[in-house]
């Protein structure tokens, strides 16, 4: 075995309507970074500049992200047509990475979203998870996640929002949310 490399991977699934599936792929990533593995990061529907790029740009080469979306909220009742194109660009990406096996945890933060709502194709996601090398470890984040997908994974966590600052008006801040 490669010093730092898995033996076995597994699929991770995040979901529900808590606050911190992202911030739970993020704190395995640090984790993994520290034990000498390498992680791609990739996030669906989000394109803001947020704190965790700044950090896994101090991170590298071992910890990358990559962004694929526009500022600001994504209207998932009718996405526009660059949304689209951007959740596509996203799959590609992930496609490419996993299959590679170069990277020993790869995140598809958000992914969960853009199945819901149709951005990517199930079908295509789960085969690339059942093709996966062996010794990749994916964890797919955001609320929705279907069940076909909770039955592939080997370990499912679910968020549930028992009490939230910002039902008092406390908005995102920075380093915190963002």
């Amino acid at each position: 075995m490669k010093e730092g490399r898995l033996t076995r991977g597994c699929i991770q699934v995040y979901t529900g309507d808590g606050k911190g599936k992202t911030t739970c792929a993020l704190g395995l990533s640090l984790r993994a970074v520290g034990q000498g593995l390498k992680v791609f990061f990739l996030q669906f529907l989000k394109g803001q500049d947020t704190g965790e790029l700044a950090a896994a740009a101090r991170l590298a080469p071992d910890f990358t992200i990559r962004t694929f979306g526009r500022v600001g909220l994504v209207n998932l009742k009718a996405p526009a047509p660059r949304d689209r194109e951007l959740a596509r660009q996203a799959l590609e990406l992930a496609k490419e990475i996993i299959l590679a096996g170069r990277h020993d945890v790869v995140v598809l933060d958000e992914i969960n979203v853009a199945l819901a709502y149709g951005l990517v194709p199930l079908e295509e996601v789960l085969e690339l998870l059942k093709n996966r090398p062996p010794r990749v470890e994916v964890v797919l984040t955001g609320r929705g996640a279907p069940p076909e997908l909770v039955e592939l994974a080997d370990l499912v966590t679910e968020m549930r929002p028992v009490k939230h600052y910002w039902e008092v008006g406390v908005t995102a801040r920075r380093g915190i949310e963002w």
